[in-house]
């Protein structure tokens, strides 16, 4: 069965963030695919040490989990992260995973050119669009596909709950997600 890999970067265990991400991935089913959410909140990504092992091993050379994850995006057609807005950019750690999961795709056999998906951001009040763009740079350099949703894949809320009432935010995610699936469908055809 085809597959979406969804990463949830907040450090909250109830998180709009997560709540977001399982808007994501509920649609993503309703079109066919499986999905499988993960969470960074209890993982300790180090930065890449651009030591270039990679290449040589086919996996990045630290052992903090991050392989285990790289090799889940391998055996999926679609991947979909998803960042609170801290200080007006996503999570360090979310940063961190994507910079050496770059690397290793880089380094050994492209595994995420043609994959489908995008970022998804949530804040209390801004710092989305800068947040999106610069996670869209990840996207864009490993040759991914991103399909677009009736607005940019953002969400407001705070407090743990609060993204539920921004409607508009949660229908944007939930068309993306149907955007992702129908996308990813119709490339296997």
């Amino acid at each position: 069965m085809k597959k979406v890999l969804l990463i949830c970067a907040s450090p909250r265990k109830k998180s709009n963030t997560m709540q977001v991400m399982e808007k994501c991935a509920e649609e993503i089913e309703k079109n066919g695919l499986e999905t499988e959410i993960i969470s960074l909140r209890k993982m300790t990504i180090d930065s890449c040490h651009a030591c270039g092992k990679c290449k040589k091993i086919k996996k990045c050379k630290l052992d903090d989990g991050l392989n285990d994850i790289i090799d889940k995006i391998r055996e999926s057609e679609g991947f979909i992260v998803g960042s609170p807005v801290y200080f007006g950019t996503a999570r360090g750690s979310l940063m961190a995973a994507l910079q050496r999961i770059g690397m290793v795709s880089k380094s050994t056999d492209n595994f995420l050119s043609w994959k489908v998906g995008g970022p998804i951001v949530v804040a209390r009040r801004g710092g989305h669009t800068a947040t999106i763009q610069e996670l869209l740079m990840f996207y864009f350099i490993n040759e991914m596909i991103i399909p677009g949703s009736n607005y940019w894949n953002m969400a407001f809320g705070w407090a743990p709950g609060e993204v539920e009432e921004d409607t508009e935010g949660m229908e944007t995610i939930r068309l993306f997600g149907e955007n992702v699936a129908k996308l990813i469908n119709k490339i296997s055809e």
